[in-house]
């Protein structure tokens, strides 16, 4: 309990003490409402622990299955909405902000749920959906829909969620979540950058043609100069 608090206190800059952590925090319940269910879930009384979590959801907008396994430190931000689903797993020192789906993605039975590694934040709104394992030191941006491993040290946004950066360290501020990069944008400003490219050669090729077509023209209008006073010359002579 005493790390969680040190988590709350932490990671998120409003809280301010801790008599206002334990007693207003939703998050934190859920969590410790979880640890409570999942010890009756080990022992399979299944019925009481489903009692406990609904309770809890009830009260704090937070469906934690009782099945699934919470490692230390987790931090769950405002947490309306969140759902995490029975065999899901996750690692210590985790972030996860409203919205968040840790599910399956059918009526498979048997391991069906993200297991998440340590010092992962997963951002407002993102799903992650599936058997699969997210690495340590992940950041899964705002509103993306992951549906395959992620390596560790990586950074993904997107529908589906793509990897946008992986550099062999931890990524960033875990904080500064919506400082993540968009592909779709990076993809539209490439676009920009070789029309831009593209207009410039075509207008290089304008002028190349407008100056031989000038060129060609003087030597038009020159030659019948030239037969003129060749022709002069002539008579001149004769």
């Amino acid at each position: 309990m005493k790390s969680d608090i040190q988590a709350v206190l932490e990671n998120d800059p409003a809280a301010r003490n801790i008599f206002e952590v334990v007693f207003t925090y939703s998050g934190l319940h859920a969590i410790w409402a979880h640890r409570i269910a999942h010890a009756f879930f080990k022992r399979k009384w299944f019925t009481l622990a489903r009692i406990i979590s609904q309770t809890s959801r009830f009260f704090t907008g937070i469906e934690i299955h009782p099945g699934a396994r919470i490692g230390e430190r987790l931090f769950i931000d405002h947490g309306m909405g969140v759902v995490i689903g029975e065999t899901c797993e996750i690692g210590d020192n985790v972030i996860i902000y409203q919205g968040v789906t840790l599910g399956g993605t059918g009526k498979e039975k048997g391991k069906r749920h993200p297991t998440i590694g340590n010092n992962v934040v997963i951002a407002s709104g993102a799903k992650v959906l599936g058997s699969f394992k997210v690495g340590d030191n992940v950041n899964i941006g705002a509103n993306s829909v992951v549906l395959r491993e992620v390596p560790e040290s990586s950074t993904v946004v997107g529908i589906p969620g793509r990897i946008v950066k992986r550099n062999g360290a931890r990524v960033s501020d875990r904080l500064d979540h919506a400082q993540l990069p968009d592909p779709v944008v990076e993809m539209l400003r490439a676009m920009q950058k070789e029309v831009a490219e593209l207009r410039t050669e075509l207008e290089r090729e304008r002028r190349d043609k407008q100056e031989r077509l000038e060129r060609l023209e003087s030597e038009l209008r020159e030659r019948p100069e030239k037969h003129k006073h060749a022709v002069a010359g002539g008579e001149t002579r004769t």
